[in-house]
């Protein structure tokens, strides 16, 4: 019995703990880009969208926006294709881009209906609706790769007004340019560009990795909390490379553009979106603005 009330006195202990940061954040955007390991592991999927939900229901208002490279790569494959990528980035024939629109769409609604199963209402949309997602062709250094965008403008009204009418939001990364072509959009860009333009709180990308470290070799430069020009400081110095460089790129644009706070968390950790944001340690690295005040400081 003894033991019994124990493990409830902690469970109450760790409510507790999260009180404040639910006052906080009560009526906030966050967005949520959701990738990786965790999106092809069916039981880590169902974290997220659980971790997800539960936010909404404690008052914050998040945005989903999702990849969906593997799947994307997978089906590729099954066309006789073969996947081609260029600094990171996508080469997108019309072929590709039909096969992304496809798997993009497939992942979409999978996601609307396991939020719905747990009773909040979501609405799957892409970047071409309603002319959410505009973009021009993006080149990587200058050579042409295709079909992939990069946003030049997002239409946050559509997204306001989901989540006035306490819809959750989920977004595929897909948009079109002014003569109404359709590109696929890095998921990490599109997620950066929409909480630039609804003014989000929170910024998160669920990852492979448990977040940033100075030598990633060494898991003692392991990374906790950094400032916009801390972040700017290591990416000059060439210390962070591979594909962790144009994310980090995309956290100090976001922070400079008006987010509180962005996070890089490890998808694979199962409620790491709960335990990042509800606990006083957290889990992954957290970059805020320079003049951050850090009383309460998830």
């Amino acid at each position: 019995m003894e033991k019994d009330m124990q493990q409830l006195l902690k469970k109450a202990e760790v409510l507790i703990e999260a009180l404040p940061y639910i006052q906080k954040f009560n009526r906030k955007i966050i967005v949520v880009k959701y990738g990786g390991s965790a999106m092809s592991n069916e039981e880590l999927q169902k974290n997220v969208i659980k971790d997800v939900t539960l936010l909404k229901l404690v008052g914050f208002k998040p945005i989903i926006v999702h990849g969906g490279g593997k799947a994307i790569s997978n089906w590729v494959g099954k066309v006789g294709k073969e996947a081609q990528f260029v600094n990171g980035l996508r080469v997108t024939d019309e072929e590709t881009m039909e096969i992304a629109e496809m798997v993009l769409g497939r992942v979409n609604k999978s996601l609307v209906s396991m939020v719905q199963e747990l009773g909040v209402k979501a609405v799957g949309i892409s970047g071409k609706d309603g002319g959410l997602l505009k973009v021009d062709k993006k080149l990587s250094n200058g050579q042409d790769i295709g079909f992939v965008g990069d946003v030049k403008k997002v239409d946050a009204k559509i997204l306001y007004d989901l989540l006035e009418n306490d819809f959750l939001p989920i977004v595929a990364p897909i948009g079109m340019d002014d003569n109404f072509d359709t590109y696929n959009i890095n998921a990490d860009d599109a997620a950066c560009a929409i909480a630039k333009a609804v003014g989000a709180d929170k910024l998160v990308f669920l990852t492979d990795v448990e977040g940033l470290y100075r030598d990633f070799e060494d898991k003692s430069s392991f990374i906790s909390r950094l400032t916009a020009s801390e972040a700017d400081d290591l990416i000059n110095s060439g210390i962070i490379g591979g594909g962790m460089l144009p994310k980090l790129n995309n956290c100090t644009s976001a922070i400079k553009n008006g987010v509180s706070r962005v996070h890089i968390l490890d998808g694979r950790v199962p409620h790491c979106l709960l335990l990042e944001i509800f606990t006083k340690q957290g889990i992954g690295t957290a970059i805020i603005a320079d003049d951050d005040d850090l009383t309460l400081c998830n």
